[in-house]
């Protein structure tokens, strides 16, 4: 279900990009190369905010979470427990994600994703939306799911960064115009 409340969660959305677009510009940190930080920052690049990808949901619990090995962008493994599954609908198609723990006995969730988008409009090895306890659970249990809030891998902007990949379950066939698009430098040109 999508959830329309009020408009301070899209305000939110906007203040968190501000904020990363200023890290990844500024800080000595930033994940972008330096050659491109500070006056030749191209710029992060998002979807609208639009609430029909934002959702309330169940998660749909596995009785027995498997722990899975995920393979990673630089021949890497990390390992989830994949513990559930969202099930909502996209401009009316069914589209289920699962959703993974990692296994440093945190509860938060990470719920990476690919879809149409992926390697067009949206960085090729997909994205991920993180899911805090306290800020995304309401008291009913239920979740809500913004898609809105999908962003790049760090491996996105540097390749020296390693990434887990996206599982092929939640590899999606339909279109997610939310969230970040790809990063409009190809970063392999600044290794």
């Amino acid at each position: 279900m999508s959830t329309h409340d009020s408009g301070d969660w899209q305000e939110a959305i906007e203040r968190n990009r501000e904020r990363k677009e200023r890290y990844f510009r500024e800080n000595q940190r930033s994940p972008i190369p330096p050659e491109l930080r500070d006056e030749a920052f191209p710029g992060l690049d998002f979807y609208d905010v639009d609430p029909d990808y934002r959702f309330e949901l169940e998660l749909d619990r596995y009785d027995d979470p498997e722990t899975v090995v995920v393979e990673t962008t630089a021949d890497g493994e990390q390992t989830y427990r994949r513990v559930g599954q969202f099930r909502f609908a996209v401009d009316g198609t069914e589209v289920t994600l699962d959703a993974f723990e990692p296994t440093d006995g945190s509860d938060r969730l990470w719920v990476p994703f690919r879809d149409a988008t992926s390697g067009d409009e949206t960085y090729g090895a997909g994205r991920y939306v993180d899911l805090e306890p306290a800020e995304d659970r309401r008291d009913d249990g239920t979740w809500i799911l913004d898609l809105n809030r999908a962003y790049n891998p760090t491996c996105a902007y540097n390749p020296a960064y390693e990434c887990p990949l996206v599982p092929a379950s939640n590899w999606l066939d339909v279109p997610i115009e939310a969230g970040e698009r790809d990063f409009p430098v190809d970063v392999h040109d600044h290794e």
